[in-house]
């Protein structure tokens, strides 16, 4: 379906209630939080998760993450512990995914969760996109909104740019604060860190009292974001330059002379926010490849490696 007019949302009362009312009707409606723009459908459709699938160009073995508006709804969905507790008190709403046990009855498709018997499942912080889910009144399954494996989308033109014309609207809520997709901590078994990302490890461990364990690229996919090549632009992607080679742009982190700059102060926090954004912008100047500075591989720059190490994977 590529024929469709992609609506454009006001984040206001009138745009929530039109979301609310695609997503009732089966359609697909690219929302706004504060690690990156999801694409949203029922999570209970599954004409409507199919069509997320779809639009996407995304395999059906990679689970998708499903938002709740409160915990009281995340618990409508899966079976509940003491540590998902511990975890939810201190993070939620925020960017923090769990990955705990589906609950039998849920009414969830099982292409949300690839016929696995476990659940992804988030309260996201954005007060926009909690307006948008209370308005819904049920869970929304949302990857995010750009074509699979390509540069996450970090504002409602990124979202146009990939998926205008094969979905039916995008609210726009102005660029996303935290900028990388959410942390998955998978809870079905020793609490196991699936995906580092908007949420420090040093955080997560300190609320646990205990260190996470840490999924193998050699164990079977359990979350999404595991692809080997995912978040990549149309160019090659090197890591850790000193500088860029003939026909690259870099892309600095630091006192460095670049292109762009992730952070030139070395805040890592603010280069997390820039990097989907940057990417995204160096990608559209047609460069034979992206060369990107040195990262700490500590705090947030563990997801921004991760996800760097991501875009610069061979292509399949």
């Amino acid at each position: 379906m590529n024929d469709l007019t992609t609506e454009i949302l006001l984040a206001n009362p009138q745009g929530f209630e039109r979301a609310a009312e695609i997503w009732r009707a089966g359609g697909l409606v690219a929302l706004p939080t504060e690690t990156v723009y999801g694409l949203g459908a029922d999570a209970r459709n599954d004409l409507a998760v199919a069509r997320i699938f779809e639009a996407k160009g995304r395999p059906r073995f990679n689970p998708l993450i499903v938002h709740v508006a409160s915990v009281d709804d995340a618990k409508d969905l899966v079976e509940w512990n003491d540590v998902a507790d511990r975890l939810a008190s201190a993070f939620w709403p925020g960017p923090l995914t769990l990955v705990l046990p589906l609950k039998s009855g849920s009414g969830l498709s099982p292409l949300v969760t690839a016929d696995l018997p476990t659940l992804a499942v988030r309260m996201p912080a954005n007060p926009l996109a909690q307006d948008v889910l209370r308005g819904f009144g049920g869970p929304i399954a949302a990857p995010s909104a750009n074509p699979s494996g390509k540069i996450s989308p970090t504002s409602a033109e990124h979202v146009k740019a990939g998926l205008s014309g094969k979905i039916e609207a995008i609210v726009d809520g102005g660029t996303c604060d935290v900028g990388l997709e959410s942390t998955i901590v998978g809870l079905f078994d020793k609490p196991t860190l699936l995906r580092p990302g908007g949420l420090p490890k040093e955080a997560l461990e300190a609320a646990l009292g205990e260190p996470l364990g840490v999924h193998s690229a050699a164990d079977p996919l359990v979350a999404p974001g595991q692809m080997t090549s995912h978040y990549a632009p149309g160019a090659s992607v090197r890591l850790n330059a000193s500088e860029a080679e003939e026909g690259e742009l870099l892309l600095g982190f630091g006192a460095v002379d670049c292109t762009l700059n992730l952070s030139a102060s070395g805040d890592l926090r603010e280069a997390a926010a820039n990097l989907f954004h940057h990417l995204h912008a160096l990608d559209a100047m047609n460069s034979k490849g992206i060369a990107v500075s040195p990262i700490p591989n500590q705090g947030l720059g563990v997801a921004i490696n991760d996800r760097l190490k991501r875009a610069a994977a061979p292509r399949d």
